[in-house]
């Protein structure tokens, strides 16, 4: 755990909590945060004159809206809708919209404060924002899910704009929900503009941005690997998800000589000790996109492996793992187990999949832990980059955009490297993303002054 000053730091905490009640995901996320930076600010009296921290953890706004829509029976559903834009001192407020039943204000105000420090990691003039609805696309007809996106779009189109805040996908959220919503932000202003990220390449979209997150996970983790001498070849991979940011991390870790062995979905999680291919990771991925198939029938598709109802991978012996499921599902138990059983690195796919505890623990044990702000910000970097595209119509190849989200993921563990190096070729990646990510936003905050 990082050296803080406890009286600032709990006075801090207090007042993040007394004025964020019933918020328990945003007020870990703070948390995790102000540990590190209240010891990197001690020095740096400018830092605390502007306030700089407590006005981050202050969300420059938080839009809810009623989104009304027909089902197919005829029956009207009302669901609410949300948009924070927490930060934009570097760049157009950037993040992903969520349609999921546990969607609240808590939830996107976390994820909308780790996304500022994360844009703010990979060097690209991007703010930090979040946006979704307690909406279940699941079991939904496609005419549903559209009537659903259209109406959304009818309310949050006032508040986003190419230049002012660019939404993207998430959970639930992909490209055919982008369709949707950019074709109706289209029909209401008239306009075609980038705003919305995330889209089909027949109308803007980017080569490999659907590669992106599990793609740059793994990158961030050879990374790590390489700055202590290994690297994934030969290494056994555990994964959670089965959607997209899980497939396309088991298919690197394939591209670069490991062997992922598991791969999760909310009924439980698969296990083939003889590692998944590229061919059947293919077959998971057209089984959960085309098929809305569960993971579990895996194992009656491949013999040799095994399912395990209402469980989590985590105590599956293994070299690495890759959290790529959703936020909180690894504890202090599950991290335990897998120090155990000989895991010498983690990155996180997904957003703040470990909870503080876990993180405690993998920092304790001193082994290589990637926060999700720097290890899967290969998805809003490659946003980022469609974002150019789009302003300047033009499109790259794919092997440029590969190269360059490779650099980018390079970029972000120096900047890690430059504040979490501890001595004894120990780094804490979690210490250098917050105060890498906090001193780029900061200085720019403190630039324009108190506004």
């Amino acid at each position: 755990m990082a050296i803080v000053d406890h009286v600032d730091f709990a006075g801090f905490m207090e007042g993040v909590k007394r004025r964020n009640p019933h918020q328990p995901e945003f007020v870990q996320a703070v948390q995790e945060v102000a540990e590190d930076i209240f010891d990197f600010i001690a020095d740096k009296e400018e830092y605390h004159e502007q306030q700089i921290l407590r006005r981050i953890a202050e969300p420059d706004r938080v839009v809810s809206f009623r989104v009304c829509w027909e089902d197919d029976s005829g029956c009207i559903r009302v669901q609410r809708g949300w948009r924070v834009q927490n930060n934009n001192a570097i760049g157009p407020y950037k993040g992903g919209l969520r349609f999921h039943p546990n969607v609240s204000e808590s939830v996107l105000k976390f994820l909308a404060f780790e996304q500022t420090f994360k844009n703010a990691l990979t060097g690209l003039p991007m703010g930090g924002g979040k946006g979704g609805a307690n909406f279940n696309p699941k079991g939904k007809s496609v005419r549903e899910i559209m009537r659903f996106c259209q109406s959304f779009m009818t309310e949050l189109y006032r508040h986003i704009g190419a230049d002012v805040d660019v939404p993207a996908g998430d959970i639930g959220v992909g490209a055919r929900e982008i369709g949707y919503m950019f074709g109706q932000y289209k029909r209401i202003t008239n306009h075609f503009t980038g705003v919305l990220t995330g889209k089909g390449l027949e109308y803007g979209g980017s080569l490999i941005r659907p590669e992106a997150t599990g793609y740059g996970a793994v990158y961030f983790m050879a990374e790590m690997l390489a700055n202590r001498g290994h690297d994934l070849q030969g290494k056994t991979a555990v994964i959670s998800g089965s959607g997209n940011v899980a497939t396309h991390a088991a298919e690197k870790i394939v591209h670069l000589g490991g062997k992922p062995v598991t791969l999760s979905d909310s009924g439980g999680f698969i296990h083939d000790p003889d590692g998944l291919t590229l061919e059947k990771i293919e077959w998971v991925k057209q089984h959960k996109t085309h098929r809305r198939g569960r993971i579990s029938e895996y194992a009656d598709e491949f013999k040799g492996s095994t399912f395990h109802e209402g469980k989590t991978p985590w105590n599956v012996s293994c070299d690495v793992a890759l959290p790529c499921a959703t936020q909180n599902e690894l504890d202090g138990e599950d991290a335990r187990a897998l120090v155990a059983n000989g895991c010498i690195a983690l990155s996180e796919g997904a957003n703040m999949p470990c909870n503080l505890e876990a993180v405690h623990v993998f920092k304790d044990a001193r082994i290589m832990f990637a926060p999700g702000k720097a290890a899967n910000a290969g998805g809003v970097a490659v946003s980022g980059l469609e974002m150019s595209q789009n302003s300047s119509r033009r499109s790259w190849t794919e092997g440029e955009l590969q190269q360059m989200l490779k650099d980018i993921m390079s970029g972000i563990h120096t900047r890690c490297l430059t504040y979490g190096e501890r001595g004894g070729g120990y780094v804490d990646y979690v210490r250098g993303a917050n105060i890498a990510g906090f001193k780029k936003v900061a200085d720019a905050m403190l630039a324009f002054g108190v506004v």
